[in-house]
């Protein structure tokens, strides 16, 4: 919601943002790339977006909250806007990154770029 001000004769807006939530998130490294998995059940592929920006991986959508007919005992479960951030602090190969969103869990994978493990023997 914007709340129009006037200030010597200039007009400003105050944003109040709606409180995002973090889903649960995993990052683990292969051998290859870096793997993020955001437990986020219950949304649409069109719900959210997956965005690369200043080396930081963001990921952000809204989880619509159900209709229900009745009073809560019990409310643990998130819905409204979300958003994840995972800093990545090394090179990638950004037209590699690959993102699915299966049985609740959106799994991205960022492929390391010029990564090559040599063997001890």
């Amino acid at each position: 919601m914007q709340d129009p001000r006037t200030l010597r004769s200039q007009t400003y807006y105050i944003t109040q943002r709606q409180r995002e939530w973090r889903p649960p998130t995993d990052v683990y490294e292969t051998d290859r790339a870096i793997v993020v998995k955001v437990e986020i059940p219950g949304i649409q592929e069109g719900d959210f977006s997956i965005t690369m920006v200043d080396r930081r991986l963001v990921i952000s959508g809204i989880r619509p909250k159900p209709e229900h007919k009745g009073s809560y005992h019990n409310m643990e479960i998130q819905y409204g806007p979300f958003r994840t951030e995972v800093h990545v602090g090394v090179n990638l190969q950004e037209d590699a990154i690959e993102a699915r969103y299966e049985g609740g869990f959106l799994d991205v994978t960022l492929p390391l770029a010029g990564v090559r493990r040599i063997p001890i023997s």
